[in-house]
């Protein structure tokens, strides 16, 4: 019976089983590819890619979107920055040199199960940040509801914690009428008093996606938002 026979009376199952089984392999030889230009390939295609799921998740948290999977989707992307180039430059050269130099059985047994560990570790690193984000990860990119009526109200806004308390305060304060604090769709507090310097509880503010975040508008005579931050707490520093 020739290869042709065999492919045409095996069963679906097999046949997936096969394309599964040497797309893996596929993988596995690009993984541990380990010529420089390879490496070069690797680890910067990695860094791009993670650079892409950072950013973008963190657009979509600018304009409302609210997806749990999200928040893994930016850690994952966060970590893969360091973690990719880092695995490909650094951990899958020293695997492959100790599988063929090592003597210790402990120092083997490191060496044939090395990449597990490391992806084992990359996987907890991004759960970890996933479920309680640091704030380098965290990008606003300020979306304005208005563009053209808030050209030119882009004031700094600041934010510090203390006590349970949280204060914003506003670099300028120019074209602005009242500033509003909202938390999971209701209003937190409001001020309409220069410099629209506002304070609030945290106890006051609503869970999203697993942490307690709040969007500050700014808003003209009108009420028309002229600029809109959404902060978490995992982004406001102590006072």
């Amino acid at each position: 019976m020739t290869a042709s026979d065999t492919d045409a009376t095996a069963s679906p199952l097999e046949y997936v089983r096969h394309v599964v089984q040497q797309a893996w392999r596929d993988i596995l030889s690009v993984y541990y590819a380990n010529t420089p230009i390879w490496r070069l390939f690797k680890s910067v295609g990695l860094l791009f890619f993670g650079f892409f799921c950072w950013t973008a998740s963190n657009l979509l948290f600018s304009y409302g979107v609210e997806w749990t999977i999200l928040e893994y989707v930016r850690a994952y992307g966060f970590a893969l920055i360091v973690w990719g180039p880092l695995t490909h430059a650094v951990v899958v050269p020293l695997v492959i040199r100790l599988r063929r130099t090592a003597n210790r059985p402990i120092v083997r047994t490191i060496a044939r199960n090395g990449s597990k560990i490391n992806l084992s570790i990359f996987l907890a690193i991004v759960l970890i940040l996933g479920t309680a984000p640091i704030s380098p990860m965290i990008l606003d990119f300020q979306p304005a509801s208005d563009a053209g009526s808030s050209a030119d109200v882009n004031p700094d806004l600041t934010c510090t914690q203390a006590d349970g308390e949280i204060t914003c305060e506003l670099s300028d304060s120019e074209g602005i009428d009242s500033v509003v604090v909202t938390s999971g769709g209701s209003e937190v507090t409001r001020t309409e008093q220069p410099p629209y310097n506002v304070t609030f509880r945290e106890a006051d503010l609503e869970e999203t996606v697993g942490q307690k975040e709040f969007i500050v508008e700014l808003r003209d005579e009108d009420g028309e938002t002229l600029r809109r931050y959404r902060r978490s707490m995992a982004s406001v520093s102590e006072a």
